[in-house]
């Protein structure tokens, strides 16, 4: 295989000569494709924002410029919030997307439960892919109906589960008081994704249950970007993806074993996005426990966009929300986690004078249209109890 240096080198040649994005994004840092040589080169180019790729996406619709291939070879397109219409490109090496299902031991013989939905975004139909090109038979439940996909487990002896852990532990929970201990629970092989993967959790799962697990890190607009292993500590990264760990204010790269954003380059032709900035804050390790790089951790967001149930809540969502109410003075999300689910609570200030009338209810259909998530509640609070100045969106959760 051709090693990073040269992989990065060709990328940039590629999206400089078939991307118009990736030109005026090297061009106004002044940049040819020649003075990109490697890896090292990468921190010459200015790091592209989630706010800047919505913006080029918007300018250049609908693939903001960065497709380098044919649309109508793509498979599927998904939208992610922004809105961009994040296209499929056909992997380049697809074995090697395989690693984390591989690594749990999926193959033929196994039935899975894939509890990711199949709609809108990308999570559940890649992840029924990559399932069945391991050779197992995929079960596509969808989230929710816990009795049901009990039922569906034991009937036909379901082996896996993809999908969060929490709904894992909601699963299990249930067979409990159905009279279903560890001993009638056929689940032996587990991967998850979008949210955190807690200790107890994992001791649960492999200690009670005897299961082997892996989580899976990944982002709407990059796709997987690592997965756990034992004996390593964070994620070890797909070959599909080269991190960097930089600044968040400067774009410049950290020595490993510091903290910062992680700053993302898909290695795939077809749709490059170079130096993209997740917005997710990690550390790089000095010597990798993985055959790639490896990521200690995850500790947080640059900024104010976080991860609920699965799905990144923006402010910006928020703000678009409200600008459509103009009885709304101000507006703060809070989200909460009891009994392990996320909840999301909106607090409303209201112009003086102001009626709510069906205003919650209105709210609600719209925040859920614009971010894709349910919202629980919509309170009505106090003028000033809102500070102006305030982050608009407020993690109260708490993860043992």
């Amino acid at each position: 295989m051709k090693d990073i240096d040269e992989r990065i080198s060709e990328l940039v040649r590629q999206a400089y000569d078939h991307a118009p994005a990736v030109r005026t994004l090297l061009d106004e840092a002044s940049l040819a494709p020649a003075d990109i040589k490697g890896a090292e080169d990468l921190s010459k180019i200015p790091v592209l924002r989630k706010d800047a790729l919505v913006e080029m996406h918007q300018a250049n619709p609908p693939f903001g410029g960065f497709l380098t291939i044919d649309p109508q070879d793509l498979p599927r397109i998904y939208i992610s919030p922004g809105p961009i219409y994040d296209p499929q490109p056909p992997p380049e090496d697809p074995e090697s997307m395989l690693a984390p299902f591989r690594y749990i031991g999926l193959g033929r013989g196994d039935r899975v439960l894939n509890t990711f939905m199949y709609h809108l975004t990308p999570a559940g139909i890649l992840l029924d892919e990559a399932i069945r090109a391991c050779g197992a038979t995929v079960i596509p439940t969808g989230p929710g109906n816990t009795e049901l996909q009990i039922m569906m487990m034991t009937a036909l002896g379901a082996t896996g589960f993809v999908g969060q852990p929490s709904y894992l532990m909601t699963l299990l929970d249930k067979a409990a008081e159905m009279g279903l201990g560890a001993g009638a629970v056929p689940l032996k092989k587990a991967l998850f994704s979008a949210e955190p993967y807690r200790p107890s959790q994992r001791e649960r799962f492999e200690g009670e249950y005897g299961m082997k697990t892996t989580s899976a890190y990944g982002t709407a607009d990059v796709g997987f970007i690592g997965y756990t292993r034992a004996g390593a500590a964070g994620f070890c990264i797909m070959p599909s993806v080269y991190l960097q760990v930089c600044d968040p204010e400067t774009g410049a790269p950290l020595p490993a074993g510091e903290s910062g954003e992680i700053v993302a380059t898909t290695l795939n032709k077809a749709y490059p996005l170079i130096r993209f900035g997740t917005g997710d804050l990690g550390a790089l390790a000095e010597q990798a426990q993985c055959e790639g790089q490896q990521l200690l951790g995850l500790y947080g967001r640059s900024g104010e966009a976080i991860k609920v149930r699965g799905m990144f809540l923006h402010p910006n969502q928020l703000a678009y929300a409200a600008a459509q109410f103009p009885q709304i003075r101000n507006m703060q999300a809070v989200i909460t986690r009891p009994a392990n689910r996320d909840v999301v609570t909106i607090n409303v200030e209201l112009n003086e004078g102001a009626e709510r009338g069906d205003l919650a209810e209105r709210l609600s259909a719209l925040a859920r249209q614009a971010a894709r998530l349910r919202i629980d509640a919509v309170n009505f609070v106090e003028a000033g109890v809102i500070d102006a100045g305030a982050r608009k969106i407020v993690d109260e959760r708490e993860w043992d």
